[in-house]
C-alpha cells in the first residue's frame, strides 16, 4: 500500500510540475549521451590494462598513485573515443551497430562533442603529467594522436589500418608501467607486444561478424575486400601462433612464474585452436567463439601476472 501510495504521489508531482520533470529527464539523457561518447564498455579493458601495467611496474605500490594513473588514462581514452565518434559520425550512421551513437544520431552536436572530448583528454594528460611523470603523459598523448590522427582516417583507405590501430590499443599497459617507474623496461615492452598481437585475432573475429556493417560504411577491411574470409582467418591464425611465444616473454624475463607460463600456454593454445577452427569453416558461429575467447583470454592473463606478484 505504501509503495502504491508513493507511486501515486510521484504521478501527482509529475502532473503538477511537468516542466521540472521534463528538464530532469532531458538532463539525465544528455548526461547519458556524454557518458556514451567515451565508449565506457570498450575502454573498460583499456583502463584495466593500464592499471595492470602500473601494478606490475610499481616497486612500492601506492593506491593513490595507482588510482590517479587509472583515472588519467581513462580520461584520455574517453576523450579519444569521443573524437573518434565525431570524425566517424557519418560512417557510424551507416552501420547498424553504431547508428545510435550520440553524435551519429544527432543527439549531441559536433561542437559540444569535440569540446567535451578535448577537455577530457587535456584533463587526463595533465593528471598523468603532474601525478605520475612526463613519460606516462607522453605515451598517453601518443595513444591519442595515433588513434585519432593516424588510425581513424586510415580505416577508410587501407587494410593496414588494423595493424596501425593495434599500436594505440597496446600502449595502455606501457602508460601504467611508465607511471609507476618513469621508464620503459623490457617487461613493459613485453606487455605491449602481448596486447598488440592479441588484438589481431580479436579484431579479425569482430571484422568477420560485422562485415556487412563495415561494407556499408565503406571500410576496406579484409572480410570486405576478400569476401571468402580466407585472408581474415589466415591473419587470425598467424597472430595466434605469434601470441604463444610472445606471451611467455614475461616468464623468460623472470617477471612471472611457472603458473603464469602454464596458463599462458593453455590460453594461447585455446586461441590458436579457435582460430584454426574459424579458418577451416568461416562461419559466424566460429568467429563468435573466437571473439568470446579473446575477450576472456586477456583478463585471465592479467590475473595470472598479478597472482605471481602477490
Amino acid at each position: 500500500m505504501k509503495e502504491a501510495g508513493g507511486a501515486s504521489l510521484d504521478a501527482l508531482d509529475v502532473k503538477r510540475h511537468p516542466s521540472h520533470f521534463s528538464a530532469v529527464s532531458a538532463a539525465r539523457s544528455r548526461a547519458a549521451d556524454f557518458f556514451a561518447l567515451t565508449k565506457p564498455r570498450l575502454n573498460f579493458l583499456v583502463v584495466i590494462t593500464a592499471g595492470v601495467g602500473y601494478y606490475l611496474g610499481a616497486r612500492d605500490l601506492s593506491v593513490l598513485k595507482l588510482v590517479e594513473a587509472i583515472v588519467g588514462t581513462a580520461l584520455v581514452a574517453g576523450g579519444a573515443a569521443g573524437l573518434n565518434q565525431v570524425y566517424e559520425r557519418e560512417t557510424d550512421g551507416l552501420m547498424w551497430r553504431t547508428r545510435k551513437r550520440p553524435v551519429a544520431a544527432g543527439r549531441l552536436t559536433v561542437k559540444e562533442s569535440t569540446l567535451f572530448s578535448l577537455a577530457l583528454s587535456a584533463a587526463g594528460l595533465a593528471m598523468l603529467a603532474t601525478s605520475a611523470n612526463l613519460l606516462a603523459a607522453g605515451l598517453a598523448l601518443l595513444t591519442l594522436i595515433s588513434y585519432n590522427v593516424v588510425y581513424t582516417p586510415m580505416k577508410r583507405r587501407s587494410q593496414l589500418a588494423t595493424l596501425v590501430g593495434a599500436v594505440p590499443g597496446a600502449l595502455p599497459p606501457m602508460i601504467g608501467w611508465a607511471a609507476a617507474q618513469g621508464r620503459l623496461t623490457p617487461e613493459a615492452w613485453a606487455l605491449f607486444a602481448i596486447v598488440f598481437v592479441w588484438q589481431i585475432p580479436h579484431f579479425m573475429a569482430i571484422a568477420w561478424l560485422y562485415r556487412d556493417d563495415f561494407r556499408r560504411a565503406g571500410f576496406p577491411l579484409l572480410p570486405v575486400v576478400n569476401t571468402d574470409g580466407k585472408s581474415t582467418a589466415r591473419q587470425a591464425v598467424i597472430f595466434s601462433v605469434l601470441l604463444l611465444p610472445i606471451s611467455l616473454v614475461p616468464f623468460l624475463l623472470h617477471a612471472a612464474g611457472a603458473i603464469y607460463a602454464a596458463g599462458a600456454i593453455a590460453g594461447g593454445l585455446g586461441i590458436l585452436a579457435l582460430s584454426m577452427s574459424f579458418a577451416s569453416q568461416r562461419t559466424d558461429d566460429r568467429a563468435r567463439r573466437l571473439f568470446l575467447a579473446s575477450i576472456t583470454y586477456l583478463p585471465i592473463l592479467w590475473v595470472l601476472l598479478i597472482g605471481d606478484r602477490l
